[in-house]
């Protein structure tokens, strides 16, 4: 075995050479700009990483009827090539494309959870497509800025469709061109009295009748064109179907938004009073919808609907609760004042009512997989500076 020892003559150059290596590394943060680009732009992106996300800037007033959300998503898809993808899942009564947009990092090809938000089914609720595009904003300014932002984006797709009922959002009317209540078509508990539905779709197939007034001054009395039979209208059967495609790719939880009402309802149990209910709640799956409306409660400004029996039949949310089961929600955007029929129906204050759902929807992405698995849902989410936790005065 060879040993190695110092002799005089080189402990001197040793000693330089020391001395020197330790200037180099007490001066290696000045030596930065002499780095490669490539490498002083990884050093800030980890940086950047961990910056508190930021918000759209939008304007009050900005609101998108179909033409303008069908650019607003096109130009999504142009100036985010590698995380958007922009697709028709259907037409509507009036060949209009029902868009959806797929938020994603596409370079990343790892097994991802989905999961699938949308808006305006009703046409009147203009807020609850907003809600979707705002949120798609929101997404793709903070990838690779905001680190939990860009997490979510590699293990989940989002796919977001901001107009459900493209002709009532055009015509400012709460159903479809043949004045279906596309909220009343799916196909669980369907056209049953309890729901205060009728079956007519359009009368003579030119006539629509939205509602019945049977006590003008009550319209939760009020009874709805559910339409001839479940699925009977083009925008419902879109939205069957492409449930139906993303649920071979860990389909982990539905948010159907609405507007005024100031809440998050989930599926309940079925009234003792109807004969063979359509699904029987466990009570790991009670303990999660609990879980959810504390959290919002306690952390947003929107309240949790707490009813006890579920009657109401033909809607989305329970119909894909009940084929899929998965956590499926109603989000209320808003409050009772700006409701339609009980409010003064207006469309103002748009950015604060924007920036209102962040919250919700970054508590169920940053725990899209624990809702996957029907988890508690414990993960806090980081928020923007900005986003409110009041009600508006």
């Amino acid at each position: 075995m060879k040993e190695y020892y110092l002799n005089k003559k080189t402990t001197p150059i040793l000693i330089l050479l020391t001395c020197f290596i330790l200037l180099s590394i007490s001066f290696t943060g000045c030596l930065d700009d002499d780095k490669p680009e490539e490498q002083k732009e990884n050093s800030l992106r980890n940086r950047q990483l961990d910056n508190v996300s930021i918000l759209p800037n939008w304007k009050d007033g900005n609101y998108h009827d179909y033409y303008k959300t069908t650019d607003l998503l096109l130009n999504f898809n142009t100036n985010y090539p590698d995380m958007v993808d922009v697709v028709s899942i259907g037409k509507s009564v009036l060949g209009k494309d029902i868009w959806c947009i797929r938020i994603t990092n596409e370079k990343n090809n790892k097994n991802k959870f989905s999961c699938l938000i949308d808006g305006c089914i009703h046409g009147i609720e203009w807020e609850a497509g907003e809600a979707c595009l705002y949120l798609a904003e929101y997404l793709l300014i903070n990838h690779g800025k905001n680190k939990t932002i860009t997490d979510i984006l590699n293990n989940t797709e989002i796919y977001l469709i901001p107009l459900v009922n493209p002709d009532g959002r055009q015509n400012d009317e709460v159903g479809n061109e043949n004045g279906v209540d596309l909220n009343r078509n799916f196909d669980i508990y369907f056209g049953r009295l309890r729901s205060r539905v009728y079956r007519l779709g359009k009368l003579f197939g030119k006539i629509k009748i939205p509602y019945i007034k049977t006590q003008p001054n009550d319209p939760s009395k009020w009874w709805r064109n559910c339409g001839r039979y479940a699925f009977s209208e083009p925008e419902t059967r879109a939205l069957r179907d492409f449930m139906k495609s993303i649920n071979y790719h860990d389909f982990s939880f539905y948010v159907n938004c609405h507007t005024a009402w100031h809440n998050i309802i989930t599926p309940t149990p079925w009234s003792k009073w109807i004969f063979n209910p359509p699904y029987i709640m466990s009570e790991k799956e009670i303990q999660l919808f609990d879980h959810v409306k504390d959290w919002v409660e306690e952390n947003t400004e929107y309240e949790a609907d707490r009813s006890e029996e579920m009657t109401t039949g033909g809607c989305a949310d329970i119909w894909a609760y009940k084929e899929f089961r998965i956590p499926s929600f109603t989000f209320e955007i808003l409050s009772i004042d700006y409701d339609a029929w009980y409010g003064e129906h207006k469309h103002d204050n748009l950015v604060h009512w924007m920036k209102t759902t962040i919250p919700v929807f970054m508590y169920l992405l940053i725990n899209v997989e624990k809702l996957h698995d029907w988890k508690t849902p414990d993960i806090k989410p980081p928020l923007s500076d900005g986003v409110p936790s009041i009600l508006l005065s």
